[in-house]
């Protein structure tokens, strides 16, 4: 497996407005770095910040990095994706506050326009609201630069009133049925925003595991090795998926196994994506 096909599980965010902590970020270890000119950034700070990232990502080679940019209907979005969505050092563009596929396509149209012959970048709505989650597939199918959905928790809990854990289960299922409806990959968690309590981050990403997520955001790095750990499958299910593969190798079509499993091609698909996660954990 390539590092460009790995399966990505960690994303961290850092503030934009401080770029001696995004050099610090870019070397540790996340399998994405998200840059962040939004909630993490004073109002004063937000074109000091802009031209930071501008400068630090002003040419290619430095992973995976992604920018989340201000609200397009905010006084900043705009000239923030005019200023990052050209630079060649970034590869993906975070969407906040997305209610509706007019406002994704609106955004990447900017983005093509600024973007011109350089390679496209990824969009990754992120949808806060009640709205954003009604429009979950409509969203995620918006146009073919969206490459994930996933959601801004905090907006979300508070605009429905309800606690994270579990009152946000039904809006995190909504989202990953949306986002495979939609060809795309399962969403990944949205940040646990305890950084010390790594047992609690353990407990929260195995619920979001079983409810098909599939890893997720950080605030701090030492949040990342519990992250990959809570997804990266075990040692059973490693040896479970090798025994499908290998039956399903041996007898095209559906088959039982001795232990007396029905398989199907859809559970073949499954046990070929918790080898290829094996591949990462043995790299």
């Amino acid at each position: 497996m390539t590092a460009a096909s790995a399966p990505l599980l960690t994303w961290l965010y850092v503030p934009g407005d401080r770029p001696e902590v995004v050099r610090k970020a870019l070397g540790a270890g996340s399998d994405v770095v998200i840059v962040d000119l939004e909630d993490a950034v004073a109002a004063d700070r937000k074109a000091y910040a802009r031209d930071a990232v501008a400068d630090l990502f002003s040419e290619p080679g430095h992973g995976l990095v992604h920018v989340r940019v201000n609200a397009l209907d905010g006084p900043f979005g705009e000239a923030d994706v005019q200023a990052v969505a050209g630079l060649p050092g970034v590869s993906g563009l975070r969407l906040p506050k997305i209610t509706d596929p007019g406002e994704a396509g609106k955004v990447a149209a900017l983005v093509a326009d600024v973007r011109g012959a350089l390679p496209p970048v990824g969009l990754y709505p992120l949808l806060e609201s009640a709205l954003g989650v009604e429009n979950a597939f409509a969203i995620a199918t918006a146009h073919p630069a969206i490459a994930g959905i996933a959601l801004g928790e905090a907006d979300l809990g508070a605009d429905l009133g309800v606690r994270p854990e579990p009152g946000l289960d039904w809006c995190r299922s909504r989202l990953v049925v949306a986002a495979r409806a939609a060809g795309l990959p399962s969403p990944a968690q949205s940040v646990f925003t305890d950084v010390r309590d790594l047992d609690g981050l353990a407990r929260s990403c195995e619920r979001g595991r079983t409810l098909g997520m599939f890893g997720r955001a950080a605030l701090h790095p030492r949040q990342l090795e519990t992250i990959v750990r809570a997804y990266l499958p075990t040692a059973q299910e490693i040896e479970r998926a090798a025994e499908v593969v290998a039956a399903a190798q041996a007898v095209p079509g559906a088959l039982a196994l001795p232990d007396g499993r029905f398989v199907d091609p859809a559970v073949v698909e499954g046990a070929r994506r918790i080898l290829a996660l094996a591949e990462r954990s043995a790299a």
